[in-house]
């Protein structure tokens, strides 16, 4: 697809409550650009957690004291006034409906069940307080990396990562499989189409398809599927892993909603079509305390339905552990500590076997891409020790200007050029800042050392090799913003250590680094 077409090119925030998703208003709701950062900015402040989990009050999850299913369970279901919804047999889960008052006591009692929990609900994201503007260029050639995939220069975090020094080693991703745990997807965009395994791909969401149908481009699933892997096709974007298969999973409506349940059930889904990877660019705080929303909005205390809550999602991580799938998440978008806010759980990054990942980003990098430093901690990154295991590139709008530079033939504000620029619905391309960016570089990373390995490598395998060769940008070891270090794609590929003082510099993309084909 070389021809000649109008580009539409969109830049977006994206941090709206505790995940970050692309984000879109119509023409004539545009904010001047500095009113757009301060009003993202504060969204990203404080999080009222029990404001934004609702208990499904007829929807339960089941979990065995095994790996498989209870017959008693099956069998007693019409007593109970209930319906088995799903049952993952082999990692010892179930969903259920039921009018049942008393199911979770009389469900309880049945041998072989360890636990029962309401179902809970969040709204991830609210599409009315999202911003963006779109913008329209004309198709270019790239000013100078020498790429033939035409966005390819605006890609400033696979430069952070050494993403092309690891293609021109010959490691690209291929014979591995990552999973996108996400809202839907652009199932037709010729950067994703190529390397997504469709038969395996499928949405949890009962009523929508897989296929991402809002009728705006700000597809968040897209846009981290392409950081993956956009195929290196000579059109668009190319992926941190450009030759990895890419299982789809539609684990939250489009419009940002979606029940604990289907993260589940997509975890599960994900290990039994064989992913070497899962990413999941999702969020959620679960308080401590168990403050909830019931249907009718009335505050519900009920800790032990939080503990539940967290141990369903641990035995979901835990059955991808067992089954050689490294999994990999999102720290969170409000610059909280860790190390002092010990009232919230955030899931699933704190679930065990789940590698956490901040965000870092330049900031002004568009004022000087051959030699600005890429790794500032983001504004908005979540932080704190063990809170976050690695950092990656997520992006960010703290720089302070308004000034216009062109890079390429886009045309747009330096702070602008700061955010994560990748795929969008309706075979468009957007800009995006989160940790939701972030995760995919790093699940990127994993795909490439996991092709180099043939595509069989223990998770544990893989996390070591993420943190020994990870540039140690912090204080010397583990620190509370980088954890073990930002991802290297590079060092993680030959093998090596990444020198202890790293330049404070780019490596840019247009010095020198022709990519291989």
């Amino acid at each position: 697809m070389k021809t000649k077409y109008a580009t539409k090119v969109i830049y977006a925030f994206s941090l709206i409550m505790t995940a970050s998703f692309g984000c879109s208003v119509e023409d004539e709701e545009i904010m001047p650009e500095d009113s757009m950062r301060q009003s993202v900015a504060s969204q990203a402040q404080g999080v009222d957690a029990g404001s934004s989990i609702r208990i499904l009050s007829d929807r339960y999850i089941i979990i065995s004291a095994s790996n498989s299913i209870p017959s008693e369970l099956k069998s007693q279901m019409g007593a109970m006034k209930g319906k088995l919804t799903a049952t993952m047999e082999q990692a010892g889960i179930a969903t259920a409906t039921s009018s049942d008052p008393d199911f979770i006591a009389k469900a309880s009692k049945i041998k072989g069940v360890s636990a029962v929990m309401h179902d809970f609900q969040i709204q991830w994201f609210d599409p009315a307080k999202q911003k963006g503007i779109q913008v329209e260029a004309t198709y270019g050639n790239p000013p100078a990396s020498g790429d033939d995939d035409f966005f390819f220069d605006l890609q400033w975090g696979h430069d952070a990562i050494d993403a092309p020094e690891a293609w021109n080693a010959g490691y690209r991703g291929a014979g591995t499989r990552v999973a996108v745990l996400d809202t839907g997807f652009d199932l037709t965009h010729p950067d994703l189409e190529p390397n997504i395994d469709l038969a395996a791909s499928k949405s949890f969401v009962p009523w929508e398809e897989l296929q991402y149908d809002l009728p705006d481009p700000f597809s968040h699933g897209t846009h981290v599927a392409g950081t993956i892997a956009a195929a290196d096709n000579g059109y668009g974007t190319i992926g941190v892993a450009p030759e990895a298969e890419l299982i789809l999973v539609k684990v939250l409506s489009d419009e940002g909603s979606g029940a604990f349940s289907w993260i589940i059930s997509g975890i599960i889904h994900a290990v039994n079509q064989n992913a070497d990877v899962i990413n999941m660019s999702l969020g959620a705080y679960i308080p401590h305390n168990g403050k909830f929303l019931d249907e009718e909005g009335n505050v519900v205390h009920d800790a032990k339905a939080a503990q539940q809550l967290i141990n369903a999602l641990k035995q979901a991580t835990s059955y991808a552990y067992q089954h050689g799938v490294t999994v990999i998440s999102t720290a969170g978008n409000d610059a909280i500590n860790g190390n002092r806010d010990r009232s919230l759980v955030h899931v699933p990054s704190d679930a065990p076997h789940v590698i956490s990942v901040s965000a870092t980003a330049p900031r002004g990098w568009a004022l000087d891409p051959f030699n600005a430093f890429l790794d500032y901690p983001a504004s908005y990154t979540n932080y704190g020790t063990p809170e976050v295991d690695l950092a990656a590139p997520g992006g960010d709008f703290s720089y302070p200007g308004e000034e216009e530079v062109t890079i390429g033939f886009v045309t747009a504000p330096v702070w602008v050029f700061d955010m994560v620029f990748s795929t969008g619905s309706e075979q468009s391309w957007y800009w995006s800042a989160g940790t939701s960016m972030a995760a995919p570089h790093a699940s990127g990373v994993a795909a490439l050392v996991i092709g180099k390995s043939g595509g069989e490598m223990k998770p544990s395998q893989v996390e070591t090799i993420l943190r020994t060769t990870a540039e140690d940008l912090g204080k010397p070891g583990r620190d509370p913003f980088y954890g073990h270090g930002r991802v290297n794609a590079y060092y993680a590929v030959i093998g090596n250590k990444v020198p202890a003082t790293p330049a404070k510099n780019s490596k840019s993309l247009a010095k020198g680094k022709p990519v291989a084909r």
